[in-house]
């Protein structure tokens, strides 16, 4: 027997059953949900298109309605050069001629055919197999010119004026994917060439879509979470080269979507792994933090449970059952990620003492490493401070270290308050430790 195959075979299998399991709640939330997509002409040249067109078809079998549009901006400049047509920009805008208009078209209408035919891809023992995606396009966005500006005739150019969210909706309910290329059409019969990112804003915005992702070269160092007003810092501040898709990304805060996601089309996988997993592969830009540390609600309870439960297991934590924790749930501050919480502490003062206790801190396994557990003592000790406490005691088995290494010192039973005196478990042996708040 091969034993080295086996012990492959199983760990693939291990990695495989407990991706699903974490992917599992996002599988629950996403079904039924609205994405809008939007990649830029570089992706779809890139080697890993047609994985990414798989990761889409995926998420249209998993009961998400999904809505696509492209960029060319690439391919129309290739086109040009070939054909020695001007290109020209102003305020970040292609200047539209005659004769750039007709190449546009017939590079956006090709691309389109190209992606379409990726997602009728199906053959057997491919991710597409027995896919049966249906793809519709059409003349889903009105526009209009943007006209003269400085002075500069953009010509063609254009930018959305209306969007046929009713028929985009009608199409999703049937279970298809909406493509939408960058080209918007007038009440006169006029076409323009429009900005996809401007398409995806509007689109996501009247849809009231439940995330926005555009895909593209992102900046590597873009941190994992932004809000809107760090988002404006970093357009305003940072020397990026390139700020386009985050201003794109603020815009469409600003129109009303609350989540815009950041991807770069150089991570193979970056689209499930943004979606299905609690970290993520890109930067997420929305209106409201994606992490926070509040009070803690009867809501929680659960939550709490599921995180202090395995410690209480091992002893770390003194047990506390649902009714009690329903009963002290005003003691408790959370960090609640993504709706998930996972950290918590509880905070309790005495009547007629100002050395107060700090309990039932905790931090879920797979971020005890990532300094939550320092943030939310700081948190608490600020509580603490501000509820007119001057000490804080902690009672601990297992991680005396951490909380001789964040200032507390060894004390003695009696220098707890009165009341958590007659408290204490002897058979638990726990020591106690004391810390003067600055």
């Amino acid at each position: 027997m091969n034993t080295t195959k086996s012990t492959s075979n199983a760990t693939n299998l291990t990695t495989t059953t407990n991706w699903f399991r974490n992917a599992a709640p996002y599988i629950h939330a996403h079904r039924g949900a609205t994405f809008v997509i939007a990649f830029d002409g570089e992706t779809i040249l890139a080697d890993n298109f047609d994985n990414l067109v798989h990761d889409l078809a995926l998420l249209n079998s998993l009961g998400i309605r999904v809505v696509l549009t492209y960029g060319a901006r690439t391919q129309i400049e290739q086109q040009c050069a070939t054909h020695k047509i001007a290109i020209k920009y102003h305020q970040g805008l292609r200047i539209t001629d005659d004769a750039s208009l007709k190449i546009a078209k017939s590079v956006i209408g090709k691309l389109r055919l190209e992606i379409e035919a990726k997602l009728s891809f199906s053959l057997p023992y491919t991710p597409m197999a027995d896919a049966q995606i249906r793809c519709t396009s059409g003349n889903f966005v009105t526009a209009r010119p943007v006209g003269i500006r400085d002075g500069i005739d953009l010509g063609h150019t254009g930018e959305v004026r209306r969007v046929d969210i009713k028929s985009i909706n009608q199409q999703l309910a049937l279970g298809n994917i909406v493509l939408l290329p960058p080209l918007g059409f007038s009440p006169t019969g006029e076409i323009f060439n429009l900005s996809f990112k401007a398409i995806a804003t509007a689109v996501a915005s009247e849809l009231k879509a439940d995330k926005l992702i555009f895909i593209g070269g992102q900046k590597a160092d873009l941190p994992r979470e932004l809000t809107v007003s760090q988002a404006i810092d970093i357009v305003t501040h940072n020397a990026m080269t390139d700020t386009r898709t985050l201003t794109a990304a603020i815009n469409a805060c600003n129109a009303g979507v609350q989540r815009v996601h950041l991807l770069d089309r150089s991570v193979d996988g970056a689209l499930l792994q943004e979606l299905f997993s609690r970290d993520g592969a890109g930067t997420l830009v929305s209106a409201a933090l994606f992490e926070t540390t509040r009070q803690a609600k009867i809501e929680d309870v659960g939550g709490i449970l599921e995180l202090i439960q395995p410690l209480e297991a091992r002893g770390v934590l003194v047990k506390r059952s649902r009714e009690l924790l329903e009963i002290e749930i005003d003691h408790f501050m959370v960090m609640e990620r993504d709706g998930r919480v996972i950290a918590c502490a509880a905070l309790y003062a005495y009547s007629d003492n100002t050395v107060g206790e700090l309990a039932c801190l905790a931090v879920a396994q797979d971020y005890q490493n990532s300094g939550r557990g320092d943030q939310l003592l700081t948190v608490m000790e600020k509580k603490a401070k501000q509820t007119g406490l001057t000490d804080l005691c902690v009672l601990s088995t297992q991680t005396t270290h951490w909380f001789i290494e964040h200032g507390y010192k060894p004390a003695q039973i009696v220098d707890l308050p009165m009341e958590k005196q007659q408290l204490y478990n002897y058979q638990r042996n726990a020591k106690v430790f004391r810390k003067i708040l600055d």
